[in-house]
């Protein structure tokens, strides 16, 4: 599914998840499902505004409890490509609670780590009734501690599609 040629500074990850490609779209393009697994261990997801089309916006608030109380972190976003079920991109900067960019540096974190834009490409496969999923998320260094979060969400993912079986 990966063709070799993933950016220098990123980070790639590649799962094979227990449920149709058609779901694990789903988890990334509906709101309910996105905000039930997105994000590391202990930030939970309360804003999720995704408009899933070429063009379309997307805006996104993590929280998070603090010795110093609950500390919010917003993103916002532009699809770029959507190909359901197969392919979904989009871009990902750091914002403000109306999805104006700001920059990396006012979250503490260094430009030299992560840039003011950045980008985010799904790939789905299905593998008779399983989905290999890669992501990668370009213009972010593994080293970052970006690839942990996505390690801990993608844990989460995991999790709410054995959740959502049970349930059903």
């Amino acid at each position: 599914m990966t063709d070799g040629t993933a950016p220098k500074n990123a980070i790639v990850i590649e799962r094979v998840f227990d449920a149709p490609v058609e779901f694990v779209w789903k988890l990334w393009t509906h709101a309910d499902h996105f905000q039930a697994w997105y994000g590391p261990d202990g930030f939970n997801v309360s804003v999720a505004e995704m408009d899933v089309r070429v063009g379309g916006k997307r805006l996104v608030c993590m929280e998070m409890q603090t010795p110093d109380g609950r500390m919010k972190m917003w993103t916002t976003g532009e699809y770029t490509e959507v190909v359901p079920h197969e392919r979904l991109v989009y871009t990902e900067s750091m914002a403000d609670e109306n999805g104006n960019v700001i920059s990396p540096s006012t979250m503490g974190m260094s430009a030299d780590e992560y840039p003011e834009t950045t980008k985010v490409t799904i790939l789905l496969e299905d593998l008779d009734g399983r989905t290999r999923m890669v992501m990668t998320h370009a213009g972010v260094s593994a080293s970052s501690g970006a690839n942990e979060g996505w390690e801990q969400a993608f844990a989460k993912l995991a999790k709410h599609i054995e959740t959502v079986r049970k349930e059903n």
